[in-house]
């Protein structure tokens, strides 16, 4: 399997030639790209060396000799064979860029390039990663799927003690290597995946919704299409985007969205949170603001989950519940009322685990009682402990 190491210019740089050996150990083959900032602290002749690959830096300079690239489309040609980005070191400089797409140099318009998986581990001065820019902008790269190996707390090279410094290299391999083995423990699976809110109108301006923002459920099929599956993504609103997805708008629309696309499905995950209720009727005008009481009266929706349980067909289901209080018991109660095989059991109460955070907890239970309580994490890293677990079912 093929890895893209990019170096950005910080004093860890060097560490990244160790990474480039432990890769190898592991028998990946790593192509290697700097900025111009990291060839100040470690050449590029170091990493042709040990990598035996030409070395990216400049975005117009010619092709290696007998290269089959093309110069200033290496970014692309390169991008298409590589299994897995790895950023090491990330310094705060480049991870602005890449949270904000700026594309001027080859290491970062080769990540707008790149379409397999994105992992990057920063390293910079404490007071640096404590700063609010770069924690946002860390929190725009998990929102699209990227996946961060914390920096470790010690003592930097500017003899100042706190979280920064680069995690240690074998800690960064093992988490590339993990990653890279569940790439194919999807192959050839259909998963349909559904994200976000529906909406409900009351008349020609006003709805009704909830807070759900989609990022579960995104973080899902991103993470099933980097372990092979082919997947199918159906969602409400939200601001996220997927190749092939279907957009619907109320819960009649995604009930029907889903029934079309879950017989092809081997694998049903419903990370969105339709509304439970809707208006009787819809005003066919704007309702005029008045005195005294409105009153608007509600009706069930249609139950996606119960009607996908009572025909699954051999599919394996997963359901989400958000819960503010007892969470287990209700999330068995729904695990057995609509015939799934694995719930996600969120606590939506609290700063880690509430609607439109980058962070979630949850407890995820089987059909046969098997419970696990997952710690505050990255919704990326959540998904993967979800896919994890309908791997093992599948098997």
């Amino acid at each position: 399997m093929k890895i893209a190491l990019g170096v950005s210019g910080g004093i860890a740089c060097y560490k990244a030639a160790d990474i480039v050996r432990r890769l190898q150990d592991r028998n990946f083959d790593v192509i290697v790209m700097m900025t111009k900032g990291a060839t100040e602290f470690v050449t590029p002749l170091t990493f042709r060396a040990l990598s035996g690959h030409k070395v990216y830096v400049d975005m117009f300079e010619g092709p290696a000799s007998g290269s089959d690239f093309e110069g200033a489309f290496d970014h692309i040609f390169v991008a298409e064979g590589i299994d897995l980005f790895l950023v090491a070191p990330a310094t705060a400089g480049c991870i602005a860029k890449l949270a904000a797409g700026v594309a001027d140099d080859f290491l970062t318009t080769f990540h707008l390039a790149v379409t397999a998986p994105v992992v990057i581990a920063p390293a910079m001065n404490a007071r640096m990663w404590a700063h609010p820019s770069v924690q946002a902008n860390l929190k725009t790269l998990i929102g699209r799927g990227t996946r961060i190996i914390d920096p470790e707390v010690g003592q930097m090279a500017c003899k100042t003690y706190g979280k920064g410094r680069l995690a240690p290299v074998e800690t960064i391999v093992d988490f590339v290597s993990a990653l890279l083995q569940k790439s194919k423990d999807l192959q050839g699976r259909n998963v349909l995946v559904t994200a976000g809110p529906t909406v409900e109108d009351i008349d020609p301006v006003r709805f009704i919704s909830n807070r759900s923002s989609g990022k579960m459920g995104f973080a899902i099929a991103r993470a099933a299409r980097d372990r092979g599956a082919n997947v199918t993504v159906v969602a409400g609103p939200t601001e996220f985007d997927f190749p092939g997805m279907v957009r619907v708008r109320s819960t009649e629309e995604m009930r029907r969205a889903v029934l079309d696309k879950a017989d092809a499905a081997d694998v049903v995950i419903k990370a969105a949170a339709p509304l439970d209720f809707r208006p009787k009727s819809v005003a066919p005008e704007k309702i005029k603001k008045r005195s005294g009481e409105l009153t608007v009266g509600f009706e069930p929706t249609p139950d996606i989950l119960l009607e996908l349980g009572r025909a699954k067909n051999g599919k394996l289901l997963v359901g989400f519940a958000a819960e503010t209080e007892n969470h287990v018991t209700n999330g068995l109660a729904k695990l057995k009322d609509k015939n799934l095989d694995l719930i996600v059991v969120n606590p939506v109460s609290g700063p880690d685990s509430a609607f439109d955070s980058d962070t979630n907890r949850a407890t995820i239970i089987d059909a046969s009682g098997k419970m696990e309580d997952v710690p505050p994490m990255s919704k990326s890293e959540l998904a993967d402990r979800i896919l994890d677990r309908v791997v093992g079912l599948l098997k």
